[in-house]
């Protein structure tokens, strides 16, 4: 299935863009998102991130259903 990802703070500048298509296969969950997520290069960079479907957060065990937005959303620092 193709699903958009959208990409926020440190991972936009790492990816150049701020969103990206990857292909998934049916009835991934999260953990396995976080995994083909990790290959592409520019993204190996970051150690942590908390991801979202459709605008609420998700857990690693979490389905990813075709048509769903995913959003990786980097950790926030600052006062």
């Amino acid at each position: 299935m193709n699903i958009n990802v959208l990409l926020f703070g440190i991972a936009t500048d790492l990816v150049g863009s701020s969103s990206l298509n990857i292909e998934l296969p049916n009835k991934s969950t999260i953990a396995s998102f976080k995994k083909a997520i990790s290959e592409h290069s520019q993204l190996k960079q970051m150690s942590t991130y908390a991801v979202a479907i459709n605008e609420s957060y998700a857990t690693d065990d979490t389905i990813i259903n075709e048509n769903d937005v995913i959003a990786i959303i980097p950790p926030v620092s600052g006062g």
